[in-house]
């Protein structure tokens, strides 16, 4: 992926890190477009950088992203790369009957979202020079967290779905998966300053160093992750589970 002299799209640019990733590329000298829902985050996103730009997106209605995406290529029309990093976290039990708002809304923002975005924009990008996409899923799409089951699945899914458009795009679109480990964000309450979780700060520079590679691999690997990717492939995959569970809810019982 050519890293500098693109026009880029960051959705959950806002916070997080999609907003680390609009900050870096930009540095490279890349325009970048943020969106997202929450329009005070994005203009703070933006401040004091030159062609940078907010916009106001939600994926939750089919009819709201092809606006969307009409609007954007309007008046981006150099657009040539699309990073889908929107996503939300929620806590669910799976061990009794529950609302299931929850989860519909996990389907719809992780996954629906960025089908959405994606084939709304595909034709525009397959016409565009030096064309990449590139789609946020998590280390939980290959060890999952039971907490956070609706989450994973849609990470796994996403992973899934990345493989088969790095296939039908190949030749045309530069597709790349970037895999985040457990990073301090806002992604959950408290997350941003938990123990043991990779600073941002750290997981950015790990990240950007990886996509400067020649060539750009195929998926985003920080060391980290690894821990997750590679554990079916280790045979360890079910003292994964485990241990990922066990830490993760010592986490929690240390917040109570």
């Amino acid at each position: 992926m050519k890293t500098s002299g693109n026009t880029i799209l960051i959705t959950g640019g806002g916070s997080g890190i999609g907003q680390a990733l609009a900050h870096r590329f930009h540095d490279l000298g890349n325009t970048v477009i943020v969106a997202g829902r929450r329009t005070q985050a994005l203009q703070q996103t933006i401040a004091g950088r030159r062609n940078m730009h907010a916009m106001a997106f939600d994926a939750d209605r089919a009819e709201g992203v092809e606006d969307f995406a009409w609007r954007l290529v309007s008046e981006h029309p150099a657009l040539n790369v699309l990073v889908n990093n929107a996503g939300i976290m929620r806590f669910e039990a799976l061990d009794e009957r529950r609302d299931l708002s929850d989860t519909e809304a996990t389907v719809t923002t992780n996954l629906l979202g960025p089908i959405r975005l994606t084939n709304a924009l595909v034709e525009h990008l397959s016409r565009q020079p030096d064309a990449a996409l590139i789609n946020v899923t998590s280390g939980l799409a290959f060890v999952p967290l039971v907490a956070t089951p609706t989450y994973s699945a849609t990470k796994a899914a996403m992973h899934s779905y990345t493989v088969a458009l790095r296939e039908a795009l190949k030749g045309k679109i530069e597709v790349i998966e970037l895999v985040p480990p457990a990073v301090q964000t806002d992604l959950t309450p408290g997350q941003s300053t938990r123990e043991g979780y990779l600073p941002l700060a750290d997981f950015i520079d790990e990240v950007m160093s990886l996509f400067q590679q020649q060539p750009t691999p195929g998926e985003i690997l920080v060391q980290r992750v690894g821990f997750q990717r590679n554990a079916e492939a280790e045979d360890r995959f079910d003292e994964a589970v485990t241990m990922l569970n066990e830490i993760a809810r010592k986490a929690r019982d240390a917040r109570k």
